[in-house]
């Protein structure tokens, strides 16, 4: 929907919201724009960062900019900001039914956009890396309720094991919630406070890959907050009990993947149905 927020002396500038849902299908996307540490993407600094080559981030493109471009162009308009319900790691896949986000597009000088043909030109032009599902007109108030609203996660995650675990200990793992407690990983250190968090996980699936010497396959569901990569491989005791204190032997994630967005105790939530509207909101309508 579409709200008009006046600036300082200046005309009316419209905000236009549309909601929808990312499956991430690569893992080399990150969720929003990825700028270099160093320059920050300064157009000036940025022309001898040493970190990213003039370029001023640090992928080529992220979830963000390749919805962002698609429905910009078709808004006319070149500023956006995107709102995940949480987001996952840049090497993490999103699958399942995928992650809700809204997209704010702001001072759009065109406001009848066809989102169903929006949605297939997204699709059509990252096959393979992005799809989008169920783009639809949405209000501001949505934005607040996909940053406070707290989900469990079930994971799927290749697992490589270093010496071969005893299978009783492995098969009393599957349907435990497990109590755990979390000092913050070293990886994200430099942004999160030193701090001892209390998380649940539950093993829905632990067995042999086949094929693969030493690597086991896991499903777990994930209480929101879960440092996932930790509680497996413990972090040299950071995080207590892991997979590997459980077992007696080191685990280490390989590969990680979000199977679906939970209720907050990892209950399956049921998504209501959408009904895209046939033209767009009208200019002023739904302000705050």
């Amino acid at each position: 929907m579409s709200e008009i927020q006046r600036s300082a002396g200046g005309p009316p500038a419209a905000k236009v919201f549309v909601e929808g849902r990312y499956r991430k299908l690569t893992r080399d996307l990150p969720q929003t724009v990825f700028f270099c540490p160093d320059c920050k993407g300064h157009p000036r600094r940025r022309r001898g960062c040493a970190r990213c080559e003039g370029f001023g981030k640090l992928t080529r493109d992220s979830v963000q900019e390749l919805i962002g471009w698609v429905l910009g162009a078709l808004f006319k308009t070149r500023k956006h900001k995107f709102h995940g319900a949480g987001r996952e790691d840049v090497n993490v896949r999103m699958l399942g039914e995928g992650r809700p986000f809204v997209v704010e597009l702001l001072g759009p000088k065109v406001l009848d956009v066809d989102l169903a043909a929006a949605e297939a030109e997204i699709n059509r032009r990252n096959e393979g890396r992005l799809e989008v599902l169920g783009l639809h007109w949405t209000e501001k108030t949505r934005v607040a309720v996909l940053k406070e609203e707290k989900h469990a996660k079930e994971y799927g995650a290749r697992v490589r094991v270093g010496a071969p675990p005893d299978p009783q200990k492995a098969a009393q793992l599957v349907g435990r919630r497990i109590a755990l407690t979390q000092q913050t990983p070293e990886r994200v250190a430099h942004r999160r406070a030193q701090l001892d968090r209390e998380r649940w996980i539950e093993i829905v699936k632990f067995a042999p890959l086949e094929g693969a010497e030493n690597e086991w396959e896991l499903v777990l569901r994930a209480q929101h907050g879960t440092y996932v990569k930790e509680a497996i491989s413990g972090e040299g005791g950071a995080t207590r009990p892991s997979l590997t204190e459980l077992l007696g032997a080191p685990c280490e994630c390989v590969e990680l993947d979000v199977l679906a967005i939970l209720g907050e105790e990892g209950e399956t939530v049921a998504e209501a149905p959408r009904v895209r509207p046939e033209r767009a909101p009208d200019f002023g309508a739904f302000l705050d």
